[in-house]
């Protein structure tokens, strides 16, 4: 698998991924461009949960995101909080897609759907960026984390999200949301998995500060422009909510303990010849921009992503079973359950684990 390759880009529509174009031009042409009587729809390749289609008309071109078909599990696939949130920061001058319009009548397509702006630039999937000069890199490390620094700075109030989540218990909310996720979605018993869901739930640290969370900020997820290190758009906002920003913050460095697989992952490179920052010198410039400088069990956070990102990619593993995966790349990113929660549990051992 080459996530650059198999993940970037559109293809043609599959006849499960069909949308009755009649319908959804009328609603288009209502809504959001009066030109979308001749609309094309391919999708995109990459995307693991929630299908993400382009739309192109005479006039631009858009996104449209939506629910999954099949059965799905309580609580996910919310494009209708991603839309909120969306909506909320593009005034705010962050750097994300402008949204056009959420229709949550099932009969236009058959779920709940949004339309926001198509962003032009590079995607990028090798942590290492292999096509990228030295000084490059830095940059592109350095903005990432300013990014998700300055979303968390924002004033929850001032950009009308208070109403977005509970800020305060964010790490014991999500630890029961995603136990609970992975039980429904089992397909076989991980005696570890168990072993570490109790530990998290018992260990819980103090939660220090509040604000925006992510959850699932990862180089993937950002459109970079074409000819600069710039933060142009961030995507999927579908796990975001309040919390707790370390948590969110930590799921990032994820990336400085997964080995270097054509993904994010950047394990034991050489930092130094790339120009890539340590998780050190990451942590320390976060610190800074945010003027976090209680930084928790660094340890402990990694354990608690790790065991987070198994739980999800469970529930991938599940819809692959029963055909409903969104993503034909699905079935090799279920695989990836049990090394995940292997790795989980050897940061729970650094932060203190002795079960």
């Amino acid at each position: 698998m080459n996530p650059q390759e198999d993940m970037v880009g559109t293809t043609a529509l599959t006849d499960r991924d069909t949308i009755d174009e009649q319908k959804l031009s009328a609603w288009m042409e209502t809504n959001v461009d009066a030109h979308a009587a001749s609309l094309t729809l391919s999708k995109f390749k990459g995307g693991q949960s929630n299908p993400t289609y382009k739309i192109d008309t005479p006039n631009q071109s858009y996104v449209l995101r939506r629910k999954p078909v099949g059965n799905l599990l309580p609580s996910a696939h919310a494009v209708d909080r991603e839309f909120m949130i969306i909506s909320a920061l593009h005034p705010a001058g962050f750097p994300v897609a402008k949204p056009f319009g959420l229709c949550e009548d099932n009969d236009v397509i058959g779920s709940i759907f949004y339309v926001m702006d198509m962003v032009k630039g590079r995607s990028l999937w090798d942590g290492t960026l292999p096509d990228t000069t030295p000084a490059e890199r830095t940059a592109i490390y350095n903005n990432m984390v300013d990014t998700l620094a300055q979303l968390h700075s924002y004033d929850i109030d001032k950009v009308g999200l208070s109403k977005f989540g509970k800020p305060t218990d964010y790490c014991a909310r999500q630890i029961h949301r995603w136990s609970k996720q992975y039980k429904l979605s089992e397909t076989e018993t991980i005696p570890m998995m168990d072993k570490l869901i109790a530990w998290l739930a018992q260990t819980i640290p103090e939660q220090q500060y509040n604000s925006i969370v992510h959850g699932d900020y990862r180089l993937d997820n950002l459109i970079f422009a074409q000819d600069n290190s710039d933060v142009l758009a961030v995507l999927d906002w579908e796990l975001s909510t309040l919390g707790d920003p370390l948590a969110d913050f930590t799921y990032y460095l994820m990336s400085w303990v997964m080995p270097p697989e054509g993904r994010s992952g950047i394990y034991g490179v050489d930092f130094a010849s790339l120009a890539i920052p340590t998780m050190e010198e990451t942590i320390s410039r976060y610190s800074e921009k945010t003027g976090f400088n209680d930084m928790g069990n660094i340890n402990w956070y990694l354990a608690y992503n790790l065991f987070r990102i198994a739980a999800i990619l469970q529930g991938i593993r599940k819809r692959v079973e029963e055909g409903t995966a969104n993503s034909p790349q699905a079935a090799e990113m279920s695989k990836r359950v049990l090394p995940l929660v292997e790795s989980a549990w050897i940061q729970a051992q650094k932060a203190g684990a002795n079960l």
